[in-house]
C-alpha cells in the first residue's frame, strides 16, 4: 500500500511518500481503508520537530475517515462496510483524561493515518452519520472535537453567552459553527476583510481585524458593550493570551488550545488579575465527547468548512499550504 512515512524532523520534506505491506487486524482491532485525511497545525510542528513525544519514523496525522474492511478476533463494535472516522486518543472512550489516555495520539505518540490502509483500535472508531462524507468525516476527529470539548463540557456554554474564536482555522470555525448551533453570540478575529466576511455568513455577530486593530482586545469589548465576553478559543498561545483575558468578562473561561505564537499559554489563574476567569487547557477529547458532538450536528446536518481538497500525491503541498496560514476551515486529503 501507499503510505507516507515522517522519516526526519527537519519540516515538510520529512514526509516521504513510501511502500509498505497492507496491515493485517489483530484482536481488538479493525483495518480501516482511509478515504481521506485532514491536517492539523500539529502535523506542522511534529514535522518542524518542536512537538514533545513524537518519534520518527512515523506515519503522520491523526485525523481520517474511511471504510471497515476487516475486523480481528473480539470486534463487535464495528464491522465491515461500516463508515468510521478515528478518534484522536485512541483509547480515550469517557470519563476524565488520564496519561495513559492522552499518550495513544495517533499521528504523534501512535503511527497516524495517512496511507491507504491502517489497523486501528475497534473502540476508537466513532461511526459517520451518512449525510457527511468522507472528506467531512475527515476533518472532526482533532479540530471539531476540540472546539466541541472547550464549548461545552469544559465551558458549559449556554444559550445568550458569547465566545471569542481567534482566527479562521478548524478549530475556531468549529466553535463559530458549534456556538450558532447552542444559541450564543460570537466574536471572530482575523487579518483578513475577505476571511472575516466569510465568517459572517456563517453567522459571526462581530468581526475584529486583528492586523488593522493590534489591540483587537479593545475592539471586543467595544462589541460587548464594555462587558467581555464569557468563553475565548486561545489559539494563539502565549502572546496573545494577555489580551484574551482583558477580553474576558470577570468568572469568564479560557480555553487554552494553540501553539502558534510558537508557546503554549499557561492555565495560570494568577495572571488574570481579580477577574476569578476558568483558564483551562484543552486537548482534544473523548469518543464519548465525539458522538455528543455528531448528536449535536444532526438536526441540521452542520457541514465541516473544508477551504481545500488536495489529492494524495500532494500530501506534502497541503502541508505547505497549512504552512502559509491562507486557509479558512480545514485542509483535506483525499487518499
Amino acid at each position: 500500500m501507499k503510505a507516507y512515512e515522517l522519516q526526519h524532523t527537519t519540516g515538510i520534506d520529512g514526509w516521504v511518500p513510501v511502500e509498505k505491506p497492507r496491515p493485517q487486524p489483530g484482536p481488538g482491532q479493525a483495518l480501516v481503508r482511509i478515504h481521506a485525511v485532514s491536517l492539523n497545525y500539529r502535523d506542522l510542528i511534529i514535522a518542524r520537530g518542536t512537538y514533545p513525544g513524537a518519534k520518527t519514523p512515523l506515519v503522520p496525522v491523526s485525523d481520517g475517515a474511511g471504510e471497515v474492511v476487516a475486523v480481528g478476533d473480539g470486534v463487535t463494535r464495528v464491522r465491515p462496510g461500516d463508515r468510521v472516522a478515528p478518534t484522536f486518543f485512541q483509547v480515550w472512550t469517557d470519563g476524565q483524561a488520564t496519561p495513559e489516555k492522552v499518550a495513544h495520539a495517533l499521528g504523534g505518540g501512535v503511527p497516524g493515518v495517512l496511507a491507504e490502509y491502517v489497523c486501528l483500535d475497534a473502540e476508537g472508531l466513532v461511526l459517520l452519520p451518512d449525510w457527511l462524507s468522507y472528506e467531512e468525516g475527515a476533518t472532526l476527529p482533532c479540530a471539531a472535537v476540540t472546539a466541541w470539548n472547550a464549548l461545552v463540557p469544559q465551558g458549559g456554554l449556554k444559550p445568550g453567552q458569547t465566545v471569542l474564536a481567534q482566527g479562521t482555522g478548524g478549530v475556531s470555525i468549529f466553535a463559530l459553527q458549534f456556538a450558532r448551533i447552542l444559541g450564543a453570540r460570537v466574536i471572530l478575529t482575523s487579518s483578513s476583510d475577505d476571511k472575516l466576511a466569510r465568517g459572517k455568513h456563517l453567522g459571526a455577530d462581530g468581526l475584529v481585524n486583528y492586523k488593522r486593530s493590534p489591540a483587537w482586545e479593545e475592539d471586543v469589548l467595544a462589541l460587548t458593550e464594555g462587558q467581555g465576553v464569557d468563553h475565548v478559543l486561545e489559539v494563539g498561545g502565549v502572546a496573545t493570551l494577555p489580551q484574551s483575558v482583558r477580553a474576558t468578562k470577570p468568572g469568564g473561561h479560557i480555553a487554552l488550545i494553540g501553539l502558534l505564537t510558537g508557546a503554549p499559554g499557561k492555565p495560570d489563574n494568577t495572571a488574570t488579575g481579580n477577574k476569578q476567569l476558568r483558564v483551562v487547557s484543552t486537548y482534544v477529547g473523548s469518543r464519548a465527547m465525539f458522538e455528543d458532538m455528531l448528536r449535536a450536528m444532526e438536526p441540521q446536518k452542520t457541514k465541516p468548512v473544508i477551504d481545500r481538497v488536495f489529492p494524495f500525491e500532494q500530501a506534502r503541498e497541503a502541508l505547505r499550504y497549512m504552512e502559509s496560514g491562507g486557509h479558512f476551515g480545514k485542509i483535506v486529503v483525499s487518499v
